[in-house]
C-alpha cells in the first residue's frame, strides 16, 4: 500500500495524538494510519492496485460466503493491531467466523486472520518490513504479498513460535490456504490482462 506523508486537502495534526484522538480526528473521507502516534496519509491507489484488491478481495469474499468462514474488508478500513503496535490500513484482510467479535463500527480490533499487501514501487520496502513484522508479532496467521511488477506472489504463515515461514512464492502455480479453508489460487490469474472474471473462476473451483 502506497503512503504519502505530505498534506492532501487534510489538515494533519501537528503533534502527536492517541489512539482515541485519532478516531476521533479521522472520519470516513480521511485514507490514514496510525503509526507511533503520527497520521500519515495514504497516496491515491493506482488502477492496477485497485483492480488487483477488488478482484481477490471478490475471490475471497465469494468463498467465505460460500463456506460460511466468515467476513472480508478491503482498504481503507482499519486494523488496530494489539498494543502497542500501530493502527494499519491493509489492502485485504480476512476475519474467521470465530473472530468476528473484534470488529467494531470502524475497524477491526485486533489481528486479522489473513491480512494482504498490493505492493507498490514506495510501498516495498515497508509491506516486507515494517508491517511483515507487525503483522507477525500482532498474531495474523497468514500474510500475502502480492507485486504486480514482479509478477510474483509470497505468501507466508505463521508458525506455532510464532514466526511468519514462506510457504509459496511464484509467479504460476497454485497456493492453498490454510486460513480460509479450502481457498485456492491461480497465482498467474494475477498478472492476466484482463484480469479472470468471477464466473471462470467460479467455474475453476466448480462453485458454478
Amino acid at each position: 500500500m502506497a503512503l504519502q506523508q505530505t498534506e492532501q486537502k487534510v489538515a494533519l495534526p501537528k503533534q502527536k495524538m492517541s489512539w482515541q484522538e485519532f478516531l476521533a480526528w479521522i472520519d470516513e473521507d480521511i485514507w490514514a494510519e496510525w503509526v507511533n502516534g503520527e497520521v500519515l496519509i495514504m497516496s491515491p491507489a493506482s488502477n492496477l492496485h485497485q483492480a488487483l484488491v477488488l478482484f481477490l478481495a471478490a475471490l475471497m469474499q465469494h468463498w467465505a460466503e460460500a463456506f460460511d468462514l466468515g467476513v472480508v474488508r478491503t482498504e481503507p478500513f482499519l486494523v488496530k493491531l494489539p498494543e502497542p503496535l500501530p493502527a494499519r490500513a491493509p489492502d485485504i484482510i480476512f476475519v474467521a467466523k470465530e473472530n468476528l467479535h473484534k470488529l467494531t463500527t470502524n475497524y477491526l480490533d485486533g489481528a486479522p486472520d489473513i491480512a494482504v499487501e498490493i505492493i507498490s514501487p514506495d510501498s516495498r520496502s515497508r509491506d516486507r518490513g515494517e508491517k511483515f513484522y507487525e503483522y507477525e508479532q500482532a498474531g495474523v496467521k497468514e500474510y500475502w504479498l502480492i507485486d504486480p511488477d514482479r509478477k510474483q506472489g509470497e505468501f507466508y504463515r505463521r508458525g506455532e513460535d510464532g514466526i511468519f515461514r514462506l510457504v509459496f512464492a511464484g509467479g504460476e502455480g497454485i497456493f492453498r490456504s490454510e486460513v480460509l479453508k479450502g481457498f485456492w489460487l491461480k497465482v498467474e490469474w494475477l498478472w492476466q490482462e484482463p484480469l479472470p472474471s468471477l464466473m471462470s473462476v467460479l467455474k475453476a473451483w466448480e462453485l458454478a
